[in-house]
């Protein structure tokens, strides 16, 4: 019976053969594209994380601060829920900093430093949003001996925000060609239901079950998922050795492999096959 089962779907494939490319087509096309969407949320992910571990907020303090005064302000800001971990720069350390990154030494010309000293707060992953940043700000600033809270880090959220918004685009045009995919293998059976409607009229009349008429166009669907699992395994070989260059990437594809298998080998037969029972509900046994 297997065998008559895809002797019966060849022939159907042969009936429709512009219609099964095309639905191998579509459907190696949206297996790429659901498999680069999952990399690309990931790979947003692994940056994101990347941006967000490097928030932080400069809390300078005032020139009457004692030493009882910087140790009580360092508790506190470790105590803060937001808190991942904090710095303390000396005025010291400040002046050193400054001359190394402008490469001008104010002390040739000043006799006294004008450089507050200051903790650098770094803010924990889950803070940083928009709205818990801002809070975290005005936090910061009502501390007693705080002189001023700076945040320099800007660009980092505009490119949070950026990323945010790929991620939206990648996934409408994913669902978009999935649609078309689904209506193309959809179109494909119901052409080949029709193509075939004399032959599944004269199985009826010689007493065929109703597996024997349904189970050929659906082992066509699941052939052409899996022509297009196999298509779209080779172009993702030739597409990840030009992406190894990036080390995100390399790392990814490395301990992700057999997720990116499965998306690969499944996403075409499964949605054939759903669609498939889905179309095939209407054949029925009546003459």
């Amino acid at each position: 019976m297997f065998f008559f089962y895809i002797a019966e779907a060849l022939r159907s494939i042969k009936s429709a053969k512009f219609s099964f490319i095309l639905t191998i087509v579509s459907l190696t096309i949206s297996v790429l594209l659901i498999l680069f969407s999952f990399i690309t949320l990931q790979l947003s992910d692994y940056y994101s994380s990347s941006l967000k571990s490097n928030i932080k907020i400069n809390v300078f303090l005032k020139e009457t601060l004692t030493k009882n005064d910087q140790e009580k302000i360092l508790s506190d800001l470790q105590g803060k829920i937001y808190t991942d971990s904090v710095e303390f720069i000396s005025k010291e350390k400040a002046a050193e900093q400054f001359v190394k990154e402008t490469g001008e030494d104010f002390r040739k010309i000043l006799d006294y430093n004008p450089l507050p000293a200051s903790f650098v707060v770094q803010i924990s992953e889950m803070y940083v949003i928009s709205d818990s940043l801002n809070n975290i700000i005005l936090d910061l600033s009502g501390m007693e001996s705080v002189d001023e809270v700076v945040f320099k880090e800007g660009f980092i959220y505009r490119l949070l925000n950026y990323i945010d918004t790929v991620k939206v685009y990648i996934f409408l045009i994913t669902l978009l060609v999935s649609m078309i995919a689904i209506y193309l293998v959809y179109a494909t059976i119901r052409l080949i239901i029709h193509s075939r409607m004399i032959d599944f009229e004269t199985m009826k009349l010689v007493g065929a079950k109703l597996s024997t008429i349904r189970i050929p166009v659906i082992v066509n669907g699941l052939i052409a998922g899996l022509f297009s699992g196999i298509l779209s395994y080779l172009i993702f070989l030739f597409i990840k050795k030009q992406l190894l260059i990036i080390d995100a990437l390399g790392i990814m594809f490395t301990k992700n492999m057999f997720e990116y298998l499965l998306i690969i080998f499944l996403t075409g037969p499964v949605l054939v096959f759903i669609v498939s029972i889905f179309t095939l509900r209407k054949v029925s046994l009546k003459i």
